[in-house]
């Protein structure tokens, strides 16, 4: 019986086998245009209880650099500026870009902002959003196979087993890959900005800047769904000479963006 369960559900994984755009194997059940019907909807919930920005100068700087990021990308990109003094943006399957004015008011220049966005956009061509549904099934899966084959725990002890396996779970898979999205929207970001024409050098700035905002109130790594700014920064800044050639190339061909706020 346990080896049937197991067996089950390692065809179920199987089948949801797909390659991201660094060509990490990735977990993949939802169709494309499900999770853009998901994003479109969210985006739209968002639209209705965010205030947007009135300030042109904001939208016309954001637009800028989001146009010079998705041409790289194509296909048609929403773009909005919220009114939201945290420092946020976000990117939605389905090709919807949002960006917080206090983002806005703390990067010193396109190239930083560019960072961010590309980032955002990485986190939607790497499909990672599909891809955190699918490892939560999965777990589920795997949990309530576990649990069907042992029988329902009714010792304490069993009970407790039950919630490590859970917490296992938690701390052993969700988290990390989570940071392991992260940190593959670095660099797919990194490569979007520097194609586009902006910096990449800019982008260790950026998360310098974060670090000094958030004060040391960070979560530890083990802990977060983000790498540490020190590992950020670490990984940025190994992956910067091979960006920088493309960043070299955008710019002999004429990819010089002037976005200012």
């Amino acid at each position: 019986m346990l080896n049937k369960i197991f067996l089950t559900l390692f065809f179920c994984l199987l089948a949801g086998c797909a390659t991201s755009p660094t060509g990490r194997s990735q977990l993949i059940y939802m169709s494309d245009s499900e999770m853009s019907q998901m994003g479109l909807q969210a985006f739209d919930q968002l639209k209705t209880q965010k205030p947007k920005s009135k300030n042109v100068r904001y939208i016309n700087f954001v637009n800028c650099i989001a146009e010079a990021i998705t041409q790289e990308t194509g296909g048609d990109w929403e773009v909005v500026v919220f009114e939201d003094d945290s420092l946020n943006a976000f990117a939605l399957p389905g090709n919807k870009i949002g960006v917080h004015t206090g983002l806005i008011k703390m990067v010193d220049n396109q190239d930083q902002l560019a960072a961010v966005i590309g980032h955002e956009v990485g986190h939607v061509l790497a499909r990672h959003s599909n891809e955190r549904m699918s490892q939560k099934t999965a777990v589920k899966l795997g949990v309530t196979a576990v649990s069907a084959a042992v029988g329902t725990p009714t010792s304490a002890l069993g009970q407790l087993g039950m919630s490590a396996l859970g917490l296992g779970a938690q701390y052993g898979i969700i988290l990390p890959f989570s940071r392991t999205h992260e940190s593959e929207a670095d660099i797919i970001g990194l490569d979007l900005m520097a194609k586009a024409g902006f910096d990449p050098r800019q982008s260790v700035n950026l998360w310098q800047k974060m670090a000094q905002a958030s004060k040391g109130q960070s979560p530890s790594e083990f802990m977060s769904t983000h790498p540490s700014h020190d590992t950020r920064i670490k990984e940025l800044s190994e992956h910067i000479p091979k960006a920088m050639q493309y960043y070299q190339h955008a710019q002999s061909i004429g990819k010089i963006p002037h976005c200012s706020k």
